[in-house]
């Protein structure tokens, strides 16, 4: 019931973006390749589901990926579909990948 937006932490040697609580964690995991931030996958283990803690860990990494000047690469299909629901991270999309195909 709370409001509350998840704490996301950024494992930067990890190469993850993780989220805890409730004894599990939910994460998003990435690959530097150059100037390119591929977004590789997102788990959210079934407790933590329904609290919009996908959507922080998507947020979190593309907001990260935007200051750092990365072109993203999203292999992963929830933050592909996160980025086509937010137009404001649409320009971040490695152009050469083909948009979302």
């Amino acid at each position: 019931m709370s409001d509350r937006t998840p704490t996301v932490v950024h494992d930067e040697d990890g190469h993850r973006f993780t989220v805890g609580g409730d004894g599990a964690a939910a994460e998003l995991t990435y690959r530097m390749t150059g100037n390119q931030m591929a977004f590789l996958h997102t788990e959210v283990p079934p407790e933590m589901e329904g609290r919009g803690i996908g959507s922080a860990l998507a947020k979190a990494g593309l907001e990260y990926a935007r200051e750092q000047g990365k072109e993203v690469v999203p292999l992963c299909p929830f933050v592909r579909s996160y980025i086509e629901r937010k137009p404001e991270y649409q320009p971040l999309v490695r152009s050469s990948s083909g948009g979302f195909a």
